[in-house]
C-alpha cells in the first residue's frame, strides 16, 4: 500500500511546488507593491514629461491593512507647465479611504483631502482655505484612484467594471467599454493589450480617452490616449 502511494505523494509534492512556482512569478498590482514609470508624449511624439505610479499595501495605524496609491505627472509644454499629484488609501477590497489632489496649471493651484466615512454615507471634502463639503457615498465609494486599480483587478478576473460614479473633487461618472485586442508599440516593441475606452463625464464637462492593459496577471496599464485639440498626448510604459 505505501508502494502505490508513493507516486501519488509524489505528484501531489510536484503539483505543489508548480503552483508555488508560479505564484511566485506573479508581480506587480494586486500581488506585489509596484512602481510604474510613463514617458509623456506630445502628438508630434516629442517628449512633454513623465508620470510615475505606485501601489504599496502597508499597515494602517489602526492595525487595518492599506492599499496606498500614488500618481504624480509632470508635463511641460512652451507657456504651460502642469504638476499634478495624486494619493489614496483604500481598503483591501478597494473601497476609497481618504483621497488627496493637488496640481499646479500654470498660475492655478488647488490642494484638496476627502475623507470617506461608509458607516455615515457621507465622504467630507477640505480644501486650502477653509472650504468644506459633504457627499453622499455608498458602503463602497472610490475615488478616481483607486478606481483605476479596481479596474485592473476586475480585468484581470475577466470583468469589465461596469459604469460607476467615482469622486476627484466633484463626482464623476465612469464608463468603460471593452474594444477588442490589439497591438501597441511600446518602446519599439510589439505589445498585445486590451483596448478600453474611457467616458468621464462630469457635472459640467465630458472626456473620452483609450487605455491599453496589457495581457498579463497584473493588467498593467501600457499606454493612454487623451485627444486634446492640439493633437493627441499620450502616455507609454517606460518602467
Amino acid at each position: 500500500m505505501n508502494g502505490f502511494l508513493r507516486p501519488w505523494r509524489l505528484a501531489l509534492l510536484t503539483c505543489l511546488y508548480a503552483t508555488m512556482a508560479l505564484a511566485g512569478e506573479l508581480a506587480g498590482f494586486p500581488f506585489t507593491n509596484e512602481s510604474l514609470h510613463y514617458a509623456v508624449n506630445g502628438p508630434s511624439g516629442l517628449s512633454l514629461g513623465e508620470a510615475h505610479m505606485t501601489a504599496t499595501r502597508r499597515m494602517a495605524a489602526n492595525g487595518a491593512e492599506r492599499w496606498d496609491f500614488q500618481l504624480a505627472l509632470d508635463v511641460s509644454v512652451p507657456g504651460f507647465a502642469i504638476s499634478d499629484s495624486y494619493r489614496a488609501d483604500s481598503t483591501l477590497d478597494l473601497c476609497a479611504v481618504t483621497f488627496e489632489k493637488a496640481f499646479v496649471h500654470s498660475a492655478r493651484k488647488s490642494h484638496e483631502f476627502a475623507y470617506f466615512n461608509s458607516q455615515d454615507g457621507v465622504a467630507r471634502r477640505y480644501t486650502d482655505g477653509g472650504g468644506n463639503s459633504e457627499v453622499a457615498v455608498s458602503s463602497c465609494t472610490r475615488d478616481a484612484l483607486t478606481f483605476l486599480y479596481f479596474a485592473r483587478r476586475e480585468l484581470g478576473q475577466g470583468r469589465v467594471p461596469t459604469r460607476e460614479d467615482v469622486l476627484c473633487g466633484a463626482s464623476y461618472r465612469v464608463q468603460l467599454e471593452y474594444k477588442g485586442a490589439e497591438v501597441v508599440k511600446v518602446h519599439g516593441l510589439n505589445a498585445e493589450a486590451d483596448r478600453l475606452l474611457v467616458t468621464v463625464k462630469g457635472p459640467a464637462s465630458q472626456a473620452t480617452f483609450e487605455m491599453f492593459f496589457a495581457r498579463d496577471a497584473a493588467r498593467t496599464p501600457l499606454v493612454v490616449r487623451v485627444p486634446l485639440s492640439l493633437g493627441t498626448l499620450s502616455l507609454e510604459l517606460a518602467r
